[in-house]
């Protein structure tokens, strides 16, 4: 239950630190206008160098810990894919315009998989003795 609300936690805080960088990702920017979020422009540089990798990596951890516990292979690979694109996004492929297109397809992809495990959990395994 807490690795759920653990990986609840990590994609919802990449998002709201996405959004308060309006310089960054400008599609991110006009949303965040659009729903009264245009504030959070005054920590642009907390939330991109700090917030936006932390939350990241707490979802990546998350992810690969219930990889780990439920050897749900297909689920556990689909479930790193957001994060990973996310923290490749912001280090090593900064640099390239394209890597723009890539943060975006790593937040969606991670409330895509987010919303996966809400509707269609991982089942737990029986134990019988």
């Amino acid at each position: 239950m807490i690795n759920k609300i653990l990986d609840k936690v990590g994609s919802g805080g990449v998002w709201l630190a996405a959004l308060s960088c309006t310089a960054c990702f400008p599609a991110l920017g006009s949303l965040a206008s659009a729903l009264g979020l245009g504030f959070l422009s005054h920590f642009e540089g907390i939330a991109v160098n700090t917030l936006l990798p932390l939350f990241a990596s707490l979802a990546l951890l998350v992810n690969f810990y219930n990889w780990y516990q439920h050897r749900e292979s297909l689920r556990g690979i689909l479930s790193v894919i957001g994060p990973i694109a996310v923290l490749l996004t912001l280090y090593p492929l900064w640099q390239y315009d394209w890597s723009t297109y890539l943060f975006y397809f790593g937040i969606i992809w991670m409330v895509v998989m987010s919303i996966l495990d809400i509707v269609k959990p991982i089942k737990e395994p029986v134990c019988k003795v």
